[in-house]
């Protein structure tokens, strides 16, 4: 992998990635990879996901290490998965560089392999494995840092890097329902989250724990909707651009996933 100035510049992403069942629906793997398919093929992947939670903010491994299978209770099968993409070093050169100019260290952690919220929409959208990734933790919940956070993450876009937050857009796992059925405050979220993106109304994203319909049920703890932030600040420049991909629900949960750019 080489990263330079020149390359086509990238979208950001911000996408509900499921649990592992989500290799079985009928509907939402061939989504992602449609998904996939029209965008440019990223020189590196640099990955924020809900699971990795991390402070001060870590930088995981440069090389490929196993999966963490961050779950349990699921079928065998689960835990066979593999996806042995090849590390990035020099993204994560890159990221230490942006961050430290603001002042913000990062650590390393070497043998810290992708969690399910990287590698499951992962393996369906890039199923070749062939695209380097990093990932890196979150090391706060707050909105607004975790915007600044994609600010300074934005300048890889220009190189060649896909910056992809990984939640999900309602996470209530008492609202999971395999029916199918959703429940009035699953649906009321999602559809205020649509019209808050569609207006830009950032502040109110920002705050959307108040300005959002039942926004601490939709999101009992918020580390699930805190990836949307970092893609709001590395795509601030091109929000214009902005549109859902991926909408409707799967088990009860909003899976509503965006492009920026």
């Amino acid at each position: 992998m080489s990263l330079s100035p020149g390359a086509e510049r990238m979208p950001v992403l911000y996408l509900s990635h499921g649990a592992p069942p989500l290799a079985d629906d009928p509907v939402w793997p061939g989504q992602l990879a449609a998904w996939s398919a029209g965008l440019p093929k990223p020189r590196a992947i640099l990955m924020l996901s809900a699971h990795w939670e991390e402070a001060p903010l870590a930088l995981g491994a440069t090389t490929t290490v196993p999966l963490v299978h961050d779950f349990r209770g699921f079928p065998e099968r689960y835990y066979r998965v593999r996806y042995a993409a090849p590390g990035a070093p020099e993204l994560a050169s890159k990221v230490r560089k942006l961050l430290g100019v603001r002042g913000i260290s990062a650590q390393d952690i070497p043998d810290r392999g992708l969690d399910h919220g990287a590698y499951v929409p992962l393996v369906e959208m890039f199923p070749a494995a062939d695209i380097p990734v990093l990932q890196i933790s979150m090391p706060t919940l707050d909105p607004q840092r975790l915007m600044e956070i994609g600010r300074m993450l934005a300048p890889l876009r220009d190189e060649g890097v896909l910056v992809v937050g990984s939640g999900f857009f309602t996470h209530n796992l008492s609202a999971l329902n395999r029916d199918g059925r959703v429940s009035s405050v699953m649906a009321e979220f999602d559809d205020w989250g649509r019209r808050a993106l569609e207006a830009q109304d950032i502040d109110a994203l920002l705050d959307f724990e108040r300005t959002a319909p039942a926004g601490r049920l939709a999101h009992p703890r918020t580390e699930h909707f805190a990836p949307l932030f970092v893609a709001l600040g590395a795509g601030a420049a091109d929000m214009d651009t902005q549109r859902t991909v991926i909408d409707g629900f799967w088990a009860g949960l909003a899976k509503r996933s965006l492009q920026i750019g």
